[in-house]
């Protein structure tokens, strides 16, 4: 509860309301991209924030590139974040929320 999430592409945050194949899922935030342009490829970033800590936090960018040959093997592309669904932390700690890609 309190966090909202925002994606990043090549430093530019997403916007969402241009471009309706592009969502992201504010329970757990992960991004979905329906039919993958060429011009989706390249760099993605997580950002999370939290109203109440008035902090955000950005990931590492995660690399989004087309193969040349249209297979993509077992496991469909996406990029997905994952968190618990609550995270303690005592006042004046430092917390890690981690953002990662599954898929080629």
């Amino acid at each position: 509860p309190g966090l909202s999430y925002t994606w990043i592409f090549n430093n530019t945050t997403l916007d969402l309301q241009a471009d309706s194949r592009r969502f992201v899922s504010q329970a757990t935030g992960n991004l979905y991209l329906a039919k993958v342009e060429p011009w989706d490829v390249g760099n993605y970033t997580c950002a999370v924030s939290s109203a109440g800590a008035q902090r955000w936090v950005r990931g590492p960018p995660t690399a989004l590139t087309l193969r040349g040959d249209g297979v993509m093997g077992e496991y469909e592309p996406k990029i997905e974040v994952r968190f618990p669904e609550t995270t303690y932390a005592a006042k004046g700690s430092s917390v890690r929320l981690e953002c990662f890609a599954l898929g080629k």
